[in-house]
């Protein structure tokens, strides 16, 4: 076999070990895993986190990268929670006129994994595959406020509640107080807290468990997502969210 194709089954090697793990693996682990020789692993793992197909974290360890989203979004229809999805957002789109998303949580990041442009030519910033940090995201709070203590307390270890405008918040604490305004209320709001001029009203959609798998979101300009419109809009990014859940199979107590 030709050492270039060799290459390419080491690849999917190291792959499949990692999607095989719920956990970021070591370099020790993936050789193990794998039967490759750690210098070999760890020269194809640096080729995939150079292209995003992997991520290593500070600890050392790795794990799949969201670029493999960005590839394989024309086929994502097929799951289906974005099956699911598209209906909800696209209802609240035109009924709200804002752009609607649905993301999900991935360490300390949402990632989005769908979107519904009010102007679809135009590329905003956030775009499927995108990542952006939970604690200043409506639906990274909103999934941040379902996970129990311990699980909320590791990820808030790897935030690093950097300052994007002056109304980030930056502090754990007064993030944890939000996360309980968050679950009492059901929904959570980004107030130009990632970007300037940028609102977003987000709510979590569970599952058949009870779980909090995706959030989904509505957002666009502070002119057009005014102080008048907040309950209103959140009222119905909570309805989608509710039916959403319920073709997920939630059944609420």
């Amino acid at each position: 076999m030709p050492e270039s194709i060799r290459v390419v089954d080491r690849a999917f090697d190291i792959l499949e070990a990692l999607s095989g793990s719920r956990d970021p693996l070591s370099l020790a682990d993936i050789s193990k895993a794998t039967g490759l020789s750690k210098s070999t692993a760890h020269r194809i793992l640096a080729s995939m986190v150079a292209r995003q197909y992997v991520e290593h974290d500070e600890n050392g360890g790795y794990r799949l990268g969201y670029k493999f989203i960005e590839i394989a979004s024309s086929r994502i229809n097929s799951l289906e929670l974005l099956a699911e999805a598209k209906p909800c957002l696209s209802r609240m789109l035109w009924d709200l006129n804002l752009t609607t998303h649905m993301g999900v949580l991935e360490g300390a990041d949402v990632v989005y994994m769908e979107k519904m442009d009010v102007y679809p030519h135009t590329r905003l910033y956030t775009q499927v595959g995108y990542r952006s940090p939970a604690f200043c995201s409506s639906m990274g709070k909103c999934l941040l406020s379902c996970l129990s203590g311990d699980e909320l307390s590791r990820v808030l270890d790897c935030c690093d509640f950097k300052r994007y405008t002056p109304y980030t918040i930056c502090s754990r604490q007064d993030l944890i107080e939000q996360l309980r305004k968050v679950r009492a209320q059901g929904w959570a709001m980004d107030n130009e807290e990632y970007q300037l001029g940028h609102r977003c009203i987000g709510a979590p959609v569970f599952d058949y468990r009870g779980e909090a798998v995706a959030a989904i979101s509505a957002s666009g300009t502070v002119a057009e997502l005014t102080d008048d419109r907040i309950d209103m809009v959140a009222a119905e990014v909570m309805s989608a969210a509710r039916h959403l859940s319920r073709r997920m199979g939630y059944q609420a107590a």
